[in-house]
């Protein structure tokens, strides 16, 4: 970037003042009033844009009438004086818009590079952002840039420049200068901040030969005229923080959004973000998930993992004290430890989500806010027994809740479809983990889902079809697992190669995984127990024929014989090293959970975990 130009066009708004509070500030710029913590609206964004290395001049427009303000705040500012420059108009009437303003200063300064517009008169709810990620992310696409927020609870359409923004190439499809309501669902408000190509400012003076009134030479009417009508390709990035005091604005204006922004940023630093993503049980149709097929899985409130977020400083990820172990009692004890839980604890998660999450946000036209943060993790899922939805995904799951909640990220910028995509990709992509989608499906929209993973939904949108199922009067289901999963065998042995190989067997048992959970679906919704039982069972069979007993490993079968001797309904949950099950006698139940005891393993009734809002489809 060459050259960087903040605009200030409007003027001072103190006639109304019959409080007399305000009576120092008359005449004064609204770009030079106190803003958030005291400091001037105009310091904010020029603390911001003052980064020599991204920007080689700055300049500032204004007016005559405001000129010796700008002139002096200059000068105690370090901001050179012989770029402020001053379009010589005194009043409303002889105003020349604000893109003749744009105009007269790259024709007056003969400025021919890429350039950036900011209006240094609007009040930002946080500009702590991080304007390098808005310059990166304008120099990877190849067009305009314009940026815009959500608009806050209250705010209406007509005030604002409405876009339209595709959200697969962000290039924003339609601006609406100020439409009245029902004209577009769209809530997403541009403000003056763009990025130009030095190739597209010739069009700032087609525009202006074609408006001959001063009332529409502004920006809205601009890309309006540029988007809608010339067609060029402009990119929406979004900011996650509100914009207040756009434009021609009066003093009740003023002194709300100063005092609802002043709020809001005592409030943010002293409350920590904790977020918790629990275990799951598959109840049916896995392991079809990763073939096509369909499942449904049920959260459960006995394990979880938990990651706390708050602002610091610098960034720190800090280890857990046991997954994380850097101070042993003994050799023999590192040697023991290693061998049973490996080399590989949380921070290596905690690490990869941050480092995923930055990189969606900067390819989705995400700028984040420049804030700093210490994440620590802590989980009671037994990291052997995979079959619960090991810690690895609800580390990752949990973080990304904290993170999301931290920057302002909402369910419109990351959808809970491509949520469940983007805890699977941190995994896959950069920690290496062969895994799949249902585990993190059912962690991202909780509770009992249905899921479809049909190859043609995987294929024409990228995820399947997810839906809540009611969760009342559910039955008890029960867990049970090795307490030494060591024989608890090579569970997917080679039946994804003879899947793909189309083996007329393997193939049809992943049909016939689909047909069960459609039939347990249907079971739920009538809550025939009995039913959903023998589908349980049936589920178990029918992977057994295609995984064989030496795969599934004796510690696994051992705990299904032992059920079946107390007349449970019984299936692997997931990978392997635990059983679920529905047991309808509680007197058997409770000689089942002795005997499991007996045998060594660990039993214990699933507490459903229930989500706190009702989930929507993914259709």
């Amino acid at each position: 970037f060459q050259s960087l130009l903040i605009l200030h066009f409007s003027s001072s708004f103190w006639k109304n003042d019959v409080t007399g509070l305000y009576g120092h500030l008359a005449g004064v710029p609204k770009a030079l009033l106190p803003g958030v913590g005291g400091k001037k609206i105009l310091d904010f964004w020029w603390e911001t844009v003052n980064t020599r290395q991204l920007f080689s001049e700055v300049y500032l427009v204004t007016n005559a009438d405001k000129y010796k303000h700008y002139e002096r705040w200059a000068t105690a500012n370090d901001f050179p004086v012989e770029n402020v420059v001053n379009d010589g108009s005194t009043t409303l009437d002889d105003r020349l818009g604000a893109v003749a303003d744009l105009e007269l200063a790259i024709r007056s300064r003969q400025l021919q590079d890429d350039i950036m517009v900011i209006a240094g008169d609007m009040l930002c709810a946080d500009q702590n952002f991080d304007i390098a990620q808005v310059i990166r992310f304008f120099k990877s696409k190849s067009g305009e840039l314009a940026i815009y927020y959500e608009l806050e609870e209250g705010e209406k359409c007509c005030s604002r420049g409405i876009v339209e923004v595709c959200p697969e190439s962000h290039r924003i499809t339609r601006f609406l200068e100020k439409p009245q309501e029902g004209v577009t669902a769209s809530r997403l408000a541009s403000v003056v901040f763009y990025c130009l190509r030095k190739e597209t400012l010739s069009y700032l003076s087609d525009f202006l030969l074609q408006q001959p009134n001063v009332e529409d030479k502004t920006f809205g009417r601009f890309w309006e005229w540029l988007i809608n009508e010339e067609k060029l390709p402009v990119y929406g990035m979004k900011l996650p923080t509100g914009f207040q005091l756009i434009g021609q604005v009066g003093l009740s204006d003023y002194t709300k959004w100063l005092a609802h922004y002043s709020a809001k940023q005592q409030e943010s630093p002293a409350k920590p973000v904790t977020c918790r993503s629990y275990a799951r049980v598959g109840l049916m149709g896995n392991p079809s998930d990763g073939f096509n097929g369909k499942t449904i899985a049920l959260t459960i409130s006995n394990f979880w993992a938990e990651v706390t977020l708050v602002e610091s400083q610098t960034l720190v990820l800090l280890p857990h004290p046991l997954n994380d172990p850097t101070e042993f009692g003994s050799l023999q004890d590192l040697f023991r430890i290693s061998r049973k839980e490996g080399y590989l604890g949380g921070l290596r998660l905690l690490q990869a989500t941050c480092k995923k999450f930055y990189q969606f946000c900067s390819k989705q036209g995400i700028a984040l806010t420049k804030q700093n943060f210490t994440l620590k993790y802590d989980t009671n899922i037994p990291r052997q027994v995979v079959s619960l939805i090991g810690p690895v995904c609800a580390i990752v799951s949990a973080t990304l809740k904290c993170l999301m909640k931290f920057y302002n990220i909402t369910e419109d910028d990351l959808p809970k479809p491509i949520r469940a995509n983007f805890i699977l990709n941190v995994e896959t992509d950069e920690l290496f983990i062969t895994a799949g989608l249902q585990d993190r499906v059912v962690q991202v929209y909780e509770g009992l889902v249905y899921m479809d993973f049909s190859k043609q939904l995987m294929e024409e949108r990228g995820y399947g079809e997810y839906i809540p199922l009611d969760m009342s009067s559910l039955p008890t289901f029960w867990l049970g697992y090795l307490g030494d999963p060591s024989d608890s065998g090579r569970i997917h042995s080679n039946v994804r190669q003879r899947w793909l190989n189309g083996e007329t067997d393997v193939v049809e048992a992943m049909k016939r995984f689909a047909e069960l959970t459609d039939e347990a679906r249907a079971a739920f919704h009538t809550k025939d127990w009995p039913k959903l039982a023998q589908l349980m069972d049936e589920n178990f069979e029918l992977r057994r024929s295609i995984y064989t007993d030496d795969c599934l490993g004796p510690g696994n079968l051992k705990m299904v014989q032992l059920a079946r001797q107390f007349g449970s309904a019984v299936k692997l949950p997931g990978s392997g090293g635990a059983v679920v099950g529905l047991c309808m006698d509680p007197d058997r139940l409770v000689e089942m959970k002795r005997a499991f005891q007996e045998a060594g393993c660990v039993f214990c009734l699933i507490v459903p975990h229930r989500p706190s809002k009702s989930v929507e489809s993914s259709k």
